[in-house]
């Protein structure tokens, strides 16, 4: 409903965000964030950011471009993809032994007990 009350408001306003323009810097931005997030995660993490994802502070000044660059929901979104993707990968390639196919228990044979005399 809100959002009916905005456009009816504005309808001949082109939202600049949304342009292929400014998605590609968003979109730069964001992968220049991510490298970082990469490159430096033999660091302790001192940051947060949106849904609880947790950075090092030398990613500090690509994380403000990328928040600068681009919507908030977008930020939100990117992050929360990026924090699932990770954790899917941390199951993947954990050394755990609940990955991979499941190896289901043998099942007993129970001999036969021998005669007590």
């Amino acid at each position: 409903m809100a959002l009916d009350a905005y456009a009816s408001s504005n309808p001949n306003e082109v939202h600049k965000d949304v342009l292929a323009k400014s998605r590609d810097a968003c979109h730069k931005a964001r992968d220049a964030f991510y490298t970082c997030l990469e490159k430096e995660s033999g660091k302790k993490p001192t940051e947060i950011a949106t849904v609880g994802l947790l950075y090092p502070k030398e990613c500090s000044l690509s994380r403000t471009q990328f928040v600068n660059s681009c919507r908030s929901s977008w930020v939100k979104h990117f992050d929360r993809e990026y924090c699932r993707n990770k954790r899917v990968q941390r199951l993947l390639d954990d050394g755990d032994e609940r990955k991979g196919p499941m190896s289901l228990p043998q099942p007993y044979t129970f001999k036969p007990s021998s005669p007590s005399s």
